[in-house]
């Protein structure tokens, strides 16, 4: 005897029959010399920070008043700050933790968005109320939302995480919300329902999973702007507190050092345009494989 399950006709996958017959996504992606250069460079930081222990020349938080403000060059690849700490190992340190930011910030901004735009989409019920808080939400600059956090929490790192998840949660909602809608116009969909499929399998199994590539397109694409408002959040004192080593903040505290030593605030600044440059480069080419819009 057949099950209710048995009787629903299967949902399409994403990416369509034909998509076993394409080359693997990795491989593709490889295929653009930009995109495979910006995997390599984010591959190589991620690895580094990942490792920093056992890759970081110099204890990060080690202090010598001896040999303050030292230029790039000598014991010290990238010269030291204004405390004397190498700056090459504090870069690898921050590096991580401005990674987390943007990650942390992609993944939970991302799935609660996904969640209410899915919601939103399903429950027509609910789709005003959802809605009309995203627009809210989207009333406010994350930097605003960073300093209501931290008013209430106190700076830090996790007023900064608290603050790139909300800035995050209302545009995936939106995104979400989109490609949910043009999945509920499709057959299996009504014929689901029609079968007394519970909305919970609806949702999962039908609905979700084919609005998944959509989401995750965009994350790749919003990763790089997260890390940006983080790196900014932490410029502004609102992040990271000293010692810890996160690259907004190295920015922020070289600042007062421009004229004297200025690679104390140029080159964490750097090693974030690079991040976010790479993140964007390589979200871009993730895009163009995954968009079933631009394939032809």
């Amino acid at each position: 005897m057949s099950t209710t399950m048995d009787a629903v006709p299967a949902a399409p996958a994403a990416g369509g029959s034909s998509e076993m017959a394409r080359p693997s996504v990795i491989r593709r992606i490889m295929r653009d010399k930009v995109a495979g250069g910006a995997a390599l460079v984010l591959t190589i930081v991620v690895v580094a920070a990942l490792f920093a222990e056992w890759v970081a020349p110099y204890d990060p938080y080690a202090i010598n008043l001896l040999n303050v403000m030292a230029p790039p060059g000598g014991d010290h690849l990238l010269g030291t700050d204004s405390n004397g700490r190498d700056i090459l190992s504090r870069l690898i340190y921050g590096a991580r933790n401005t990674l987390m930011l943007g990650l942390v910030g992609v993944i939970f901004g991302g799935f609660f968005g996904g969640v209410l735009g899915i919601l939103a989409a399903f429950y027509k019920r609910l789709d005003g109320w959802i809605m009309r808080l995203v627009d809210v939400l989207l009333a406010f600059p994350a930097i605003l939302i960073g300093l209501s956090v931290a008013a209430i929490a106190g700076a830090g790192l996790t007023s900064v995480l608290i603050a790139l998840v909300v800035a995050t949660v209302p545009d995936v909602a939106r995104v979400s919300r989109g490609a949910a809608i043009g999945v509920m116009e499709q057959e299996f969909i009504e014929a689901g329902r029609a079968l007394g499929v519970s909305d919970f399998t609806l949702i999962w199994r039908y609905l979700t999973l084919n609005c998944i590539s959509t989401i995750f397109v965009f994350l790749t694409l919003r990763f790089g702007q997260i890390i940006l408002i983080g790196s900014a959040l932490s410029f502004l004192g609102m992040g990271a507190q000293p010692p810890t080593a996160e690259l907004g903040m190295m920015a922020a505290q070289g600042r007062d050092f421009l004229f004297m030593a200025p690679h104390i605030a140029t080159i964490p600044s750097l090693a974030i345009f690079v991040i976010v440059l790479c993140a964007n480069l390589l979200g871009d080419a993730i895009r163009d494989v995954l968009d079933p819009r631009l394939q032809q």
